[in-house]
């Protein structure tokens, strides 16, 4: 169990090396910010639809996989809407907004990286072969997604060592979802569709409500650039592994 618990660590490291890349350079130009973006919403789309769903469905009812869905969506609207009550007014609105956005896509690769581990934990039971490839796709997506973190946190004016210390607590979430997954493999695959459900849902309203328009603002053939790379990633090592 240690040496799975070990590889679903190290997936969720990406999450900490996008953030670091993120903190070394600075705060990045417009049309950089808008590609970074747009890369982590074509992932996030992309792992949605080619990943997360599919899951879902394969290991629970339509209805459980509905559920899940907008029980994800109706949370990260509720903490959006809740965030905007934590920031004091002495915060100007661009960096509120930036640092809001920062948040909320914090708690959904929190959320989605949650199931990753239970999905590290199935592929290693699975089959010898698609734990580790699953560990190097989840990974290697993990490292924008820090930066898609990292990004609006430093626009918004957060210290690089609060940026740093954010992602190592998300980083985290994942060998917790592979511990938590090989616990629960034997009991019900039906609650690991749930949670994948529930976290397509937080990811899908984190790409269409928050991540797309904002790489859009800057510079959209930039965003869209972003947002097809970082789909042909996903589909490239999906049909990898």
């Amino acid at each position: 169990m240690g040496g799975i618990v070990l590889q679903g660590f190290i997936a969720g490291l990406g999450t900490c090396l996008g953030a670091i890349a993120v903190i070394i350079f600075g705060r990045m130009r417009p049309g950089t910010h808008s590609f970074i973006l747009g890369l982590a919403s074509g992932i996030m789309s992309a792992v949605v639809v080619f990943d997360l769903l599919p899951s879902a469905l394969r290991y629970s009812s339509p209805l459980s996989a509905l559920a899940g869905f907008l029980a994800g969506i109706i949370l990260m609207a509720a903490l959006g809407q809740s965030l905007n009550l934590l920031f004091p007014s002495t915060f100007t609105f661009h960096a509120r907004d930036y640092l809001k956005m920062g948040y909320l896509i914090a708690t959904g690769i929190a959320l989605h990286d949650f199931p990753e581990g239970l999905a590290i934990a199935a592929g290693f039971a699975a089959a010898d072969k698609l734990g580790p490839l699953l560990v190097l796709a989840i990974g290697l997506h993990n490292i924008p997604e820090g930066m898609a973190t990292a990004a609006p946190l430093r626009q918004g004016g957060l210290s690089s060592g609060r940026i740093l210390a954010l992602n190592i607590l998300i980083s985290l979430i994942t060998p917790f979802g592979t511990f938590a997954g090989i616990a629960m493999l034997d009991y019900s695959m039906s609650f690991i569709g749930l949670l994948l459900a529930f976290a397509a849902g937080a990811m899908t309203y984190i790409v269409l409500g928050e991540l797309a328009p904002e790489s859009c603002r800057n510079s959209k053939l930039l965003a869209y650039l972003g947002i097809l790379l970082g789909v042909a990633l996903i589909l490239t090592f999906g049909f990898i592994a």
